[in-house]
């Protein structure tokens, strides 16, 4: 019997899953790993000892002494980011994570000021923000030049997997769609002139598209790792985009709700209608188009909260707050924890608990968080409709997708059913699908092992009352947010870094 292993590469933990050539799970395993923060703003890997060192880890415990062929790997991960090499793909530096990581905001600046904003969006389908690549490597360029001269190649994890495995030096059209201004997303291929303006001594890899064969697994590497020699490797892509194929995201309005330590929302259109409040990107499928927004903490302040509170079980957190009248007895919560993404994109936000008094315990605080989310998950919402025009079908995923009450909440914000597909949807069971071949039609034609999620009318006023009072504070809130901002960054800089994640059971 052969087998496909598909492996995800998450910010605080990595999965594998080994499945039949059909995509049926067999066996599973994951392991953690922190995010480096040496100093405020920054988010960092070390590609060799995360995402090489998970790799093996993860296909050594599936596949060690049991004899078993695979015929075929994919790996997902997370972007976009910018690691860069020699000639030898040996990174000279960890690698800069996707939006998480802010310390480009001076180069954003430089970059929108040199090439123009609406070039930029028009030509690659997104405005210059946190999430960009391009400019990351100028950052590099300027603050540490002696690993700019030595630069001769550009990575993501997927992407450095793929070199590690085969040897190939490619990237997927969907990262480098993400890799803003360096890709034209109306022409699909790198931008001549800007990518040269900026990759530099850089050699740009070849473009694939997700699901390609661009090698196989090479003596060393099935040495290393345990996958048979001469496995098919596919090119991979992005976690989010490879989940969004677990659930089976294919059709126009199509929309993927990813409940994690970020929330992800990626929505299927027909055409390139790109907009400054959302990201418009290259799809799975060849010559696809994907809308798409993101928060920048959700599933991880529900951590942060059950850290304060000493580690209580999820499920006692959950049965408390359920308990808990809609509405939170009256507490509003900003989940602009590390600032935030879409749609307002504002590094300096920051996270506020508004309305607080003697009567509120941690039950209220706690469902006023999950409620804080789904109002921010229905602002993206609001947005992606009037740029798209498209009534959104909503498909929802993630660890946080396997809590009732917060999909309640969130179908109670937003007024939209939500559909959950079957419990192995991750973007490691995508990474199986695009190994073998499947856009996502297995999981969509699984529709007896899905469970839908109705809103209640009756809480639609309620919501709607304070979803405005939460859209209110942020602009209310903006000036306040940045200057303690100002004072997080110097406090920061005296106090040195820090390492987040890697421990503990994740919503």
């Amino acid at each position: 019997m052969s087998y496909v292993l598909g492996v995800d590469i998450g910010s605080t933990s990595s999965k594998a899953i080994l499945a039949s050539a059909q995509g049926e799970v067999i066996a599973t395993a994951a392991c953690p790993h922190a995010v480096a923060m040496p100093h405020p703003g920054w988010a960092e890997h070390d590609a060799d000892r995360v995402w090489w060192h998970d790799v093996r880890r993860l296909a050594r415990q599936l596949l060690a002494d049991k004899g078993l062929e695979v015929t075929a790997v994919c790996v997902s991960g997370i972007g976009p980011c910018a690691l860069v090499t020699g000639t030898d793909s040996r990174p000279l530096r960890p690698a800069i994570l996707y939006g998480i990581d802010t310390r480009a905001s001076h180069e954003i600046e430089i970059l929108a000021q040199r090439l123009g904003p609406t070039p930029i969006l028009d030509t690659c389908g997104s405005a210059l923000t946190s999430q960009a690549v391009g400019p990351k490597l100028l950052w590099l360029q300027e603050h540490e030049p002696s690993v700019w001269q030595a630069a001769r190649r550009l990575y993501m994890a997927s992407s450095f997997i793929v070199q590690r495995l085969c040897g190939a030096y490619i990237l997927d059209h969907h990262s480098a769609s993400q890799a803003v201004p360096l890709y034209d997303l109306r022409r699909q291929s790198w931008h001549r002139d800007w990518a040269q303006s900026l990759a530099g001594p850089i050699q740009l890899p070849e473009l694939v598209w997700p699901m390609e064969q661009v090698g196989r697994v090479s003596a060393a590497a099935a040495a290393d790792t345990g996958i048979t020699e001469g496995a098919v490797v596919c090119a991979g892509s992005i976690d989010a985009w490879a989940e969004a194929v677990s659930v089976g995201m294919r059709d126009p309005g199509d929309t993927c709700v990813m409940y994690g330590s970020t929330t992800f929302l990626v929505q299927q259109v027909e055409t390139f209608s790109p907009d400054p409040r959302l990201w418009t990107t290259a799809g799975i499928l060849p010559g696809s188009i994907t809308v798409a927004a993101g928060m920048a903490t959700t599933g991880s302040v529900t951590n942060w909260f059950r850290d304060l509170c000493g580690g209580p079980s999820w499920a006692s957190l959950f049965a408390a707050a359920e308990r808990v009248e809609p509405g939170s007895m009256g507490l509003l919560v900003l989940p602009y924890f590390a600032g935030e993404r879409t749609p307002i994109f504002d590094a300096r936000a920051r996270g506020a608990i508004i309305g607080l008094t003697l009567r509120h315990q941690r039950p209220a605080l706690f469902r006023a968080i999950l409620e804080g989310v789904a109002y921010g998950i229905r602002h993206n919402l609001e947005v992606m409709g009037q740029v798209t025009g498209l009534p959104p079908r909503l498909l929802a995923t993630g660890g946080g997708s396997m809590h009732r009450l917060w999909l309640q909440i969130v179908s109670d914000v937003t007024g939209y059913t939500q559909t959950v597909p079957h419990t192995d949807a991750s973007a490691a069971h995508g990474a199986v699908l695009m190994a073998i071949g499947d856009g996502g039609a297995t999981s969509r034609s699984r529709g007896d092992e899905q469970r839908v999620v109705e809103p209640q009318r009756r809480l639609r006023r309620q919501y709607d009352e304070i979803y405005q009072l939460y859209r209110a504070a942020y602009e209310q809130a903006r000036s306040t947010m940045h200057g303690l901002a100002r004072v997080q960054e110097a406090a920061g800089r005296e106090g040195g870094g820090a390492a987040v994640g890697g421990h503990g059971e994740q919503v």
